[in-house]
């Protein structure tokens, strides 16, 4: 099969790394933890918050499949692992020694668990132990060697798949073709929801983090397998988005009708089976929606798919050097979100087209591929 560039997965992939900015806005004002907090929390934002909470990652590791199926176009499985070593590795190891430690810099200082200037704790104390205990930490990079490990566990069989499709792509393609048939995908991630999420609390810190390791490569591995099945996976997406949407909308309110019971075994398999329902639901809407939609090229497109990577490793950095300074004043909500919403993505902005794009050796840190010339 002929590889198209799909435009809507580009826009996709833009959209949802943006949302992760304000979803990290949120996390300034929510009861959850996080690395430092407002001096008001806003109870009622953790509703917006739980429902991107329920899609926005699996739509994540899936469109990076999908990503890996076009990226085998042309590599064999070692120039594809080390294709993904370069722009994976070497953007965490970076981000790890030079992006993070003010995230954790500026949370010492509000714990009151160090007191200083930056230069004071960078390097001596910014690498003493793991985090949270510790110091070195890759914090809202965590994505990365995750997909890093996928993406090399998994290189020789997409090779495999990509080169004879055989009967596992033809089975998908069958199940695509048939209106119900995208739900026998959600088996396995209700087994790991119910079974193995009790069990291991999501860490990010990928040693002994099962639950995320096995749900987040399964979506991984989904997202290559649809991506495989061509013409059928689009056409049932365009086809029954509207249908989906609405399954969509009534699986969150019942999620939340759920979530208003008290804990027990009942309510955790009954919750599984709606969570997974609600998120595969959510990325079959997304995608058909994008496929109707934004299939088509854009200068602005151009544009976002090659600033979205440097935005993605600088957006929190940005967005807790403004929280720390902000974070007991007394300026309201809506001042306080738009002023970090204002100052992540501008300063992504300035530090991308001002310095990042014009540089061309720190390119590999934030993970950009060399422009190749017209032709």
């Amino acid at each position: 099969m002929k590889n198209v560039r799909r435009y809507d997965l580009d826009w996709l992939r833009v959209g949802v790394f943006a949302l992760l900015i304000f979803y990290h806005v949120g996390m300034f004002f929510v009861p959850w933890g996080w690395h430092l907090k407002n001096n008001v929390i806003y109870p009622e934002l953790r509703w917006p918050m739980l429902f991107l909470n329920q899609w926005r990652l699996p739509i994540l590791f899936v469109i990076s499949g999908m990503g890996t199926f076009y990226a085998y176009s042309f590599r064999s499985p070692g120039q594809y692992a080390w294709e993904r070593l370069r722009r994976l590795g070497i953007p965490l190891i970076f981000g790890m020694l030079l992006i993070v430690p003010p995230q954790v810099y500026l949370e010492r200082l509000a714990q009151g668990a160090f007191q200083g200037w930056y230069w004071d704790y960078y390097p001596s104390e910014a690498f003493k132990g793991i985090y949270p205990e510790g110091n070195l930490s890759w914090h809202h990079l965590w994505f990365l060697p995750y997909l890093l490990v996928f993406s090399l566990l998994l290189a020789w069989p997409f090779r495999q798949i990509k080169d004879r499709p055989g009967s596992l792509v033809k089975w998908v393609g069958n199940r695509l073709k048939s209106p119900w048939g995208w739900l026998i995908f959600l088996l396995p991630l209700y087994l790991w929801e119910a079974l193995l999420e009790p069990n291991f609390n999501v860490t990010h810190a990928l040693v002994g983090d099962w639950f995320a390791l096995i749900n987040f490569g399964t979506l991984f591995f989904f997202g290559f397998l649809l991506i495989a099945s061509g013409a059928p996976f689009w056409e049932n997406v365009s086809k029954y988005r509207k249908r989906n949407l609405l399954i969509g909308i009534g699986s969150f309110c019942i999620l939340i009708f759920i979530w208003q019971f008290e804990d027990g075994v009942l309510r955790h398999f009954t919750e599984a089976g709606v969570k997974v329902l609600n998120l595969w639901t959510w990325i079959f809407v997304l995608f058909g929606y994008a496929a109707t939609y934004l299939n088509r090229p854009s200068r602005v497109l151009g544009y976002c798919n090659r600033a979205v990577y440097p935005f993605y490793i600088l957006h929190q950095t940005l967005t807790l050097i403004i929280a720390y300074f902000i974070m007991d004043l007394d300026w309201g909500f809506w001042v306080k979100a738009l002023l970090l919403t204002a100052g992540t993505f501008g300063g992504s902005i300035l530090i991308y087209q001002g310095v990042i794009a014009p540089v061309k050796w720190l390119h590999p840190f934030f993970g950009l591929k060399s422009k190749k010339p017209p032709k």
